[in-house]
């Protein structure tokens, strides 16, 4: 059974209401954003390029190394507030060391002009590169990035790449598995309508009350793949189903139960 019409006015009321609030972003910041990252996927094809020269691989091998940035998170579901950070996922192939990510990448990153700040979180949950984009033509529009990376078992990165095939993860290190987990939760459910938008309506709610949201789970399942940790696959969208509760600190969850009180 679909919405009825009274569903249908309470969303449209809804979006009318988040709009003054900057809950939507305009179409030149959302072209911008695309273009962000496009200019990102050039210089980590040209990284990737360089990296196999010095590794003296075979010319076929550099040839065809290609390379692949994935956007993920509320920039790729299309829930993103105006202004939010993008989070970024490149994949590599497997005869890199993670190390040179967070090294001649990061240098080649720190050498950009249009990049103003950068640093580097190698001992986080998952790694990650975060960096300061300016607006290329407009410099209000300057983004923040962050940037993690994972290796998968092949030896090129076609643009063609589905990451959401289970046998991608054979092999894996798990810190490669983690970094892969967010994009491959944000494609599952990118075609839930309403879902993104009951999304933007908590974001604004957290982003308001000084919270960070997470999904709280509490119940554990046993690995029927490649022996990696997961949570219930009936209830979440994508494997290794992973609890981040790690994120939930004690005021965040006082905060939290108040406003749930409230609300009802």
């Amino acid at each position: 059974m679909g919405p009825e019409e009274a569903d249908l006015l309470q969303t449209r009321e809804l979006i009318e209401t988040l709009k003054p609030f900057g809950a939507f972003e305009k179409d030149m910041e959302l072209r911008h954003r695309e273009k962000v990252v496009k200019m990102l996927e050039s210089l980590y094809k040209e990284w990737l390029t360089e990296t196999c020269e010095m590794m003296n691989l075979p010319e076929t091998v550099t040839a065809n190394v290609g390379g692949k940035i994935f956007p993920f998170g509320s920039y790729q579901m299309g829930v993103h507030s105006k202004g939010a950070d993008i989070d970024a996922l490149c994949v590599g192939p497997g005869f890199l060391d993670r190390k040179d990510f967070f090294t001649s990448s990061f240098d080649k990153l720190k050498a950009q002009e249009e990049v103003q700040e950068i640093g580097a979180i190698e001992d986080a949950f998952v790694p990650v590169i975060k960096l300061s984009f300016n607006g290329i033509e407009i410099i209000w529009l300057e983004k923040k990035i962050d940037l993690v990376f994972a290796r998968i078992a092949q030896r090129s990165i076609p643009d063609t790449l589905d990451l959401l095939d289970d046998k991608i993860l054979k092999n894996l290190s798990k810190r490669c598995v983690r970094t892969l987990v967010d994009y491959r939760v944000t494609e599952e459910i990118l075609s839930i309508h309403n879902f993104r938008l009951a999304l933007r309506a908590v974001k604004l709610w957290a982003k308001r009350e000084e919270l960070p949201i997470s999904t709280l789970l509490k119940w554990r399942v046993e690995d029927r793949y490649f022996n990696l940790p997961v949570w219930d696959r009936r209830i979440n969208p994508a494997y290794p189903q992973q609890n981040t509760v790690f994120n939930v600190y004690p005021p965040t969850l006082a905060v939290t139960m108040e406003e749930i009180q409230w609300g009802m």
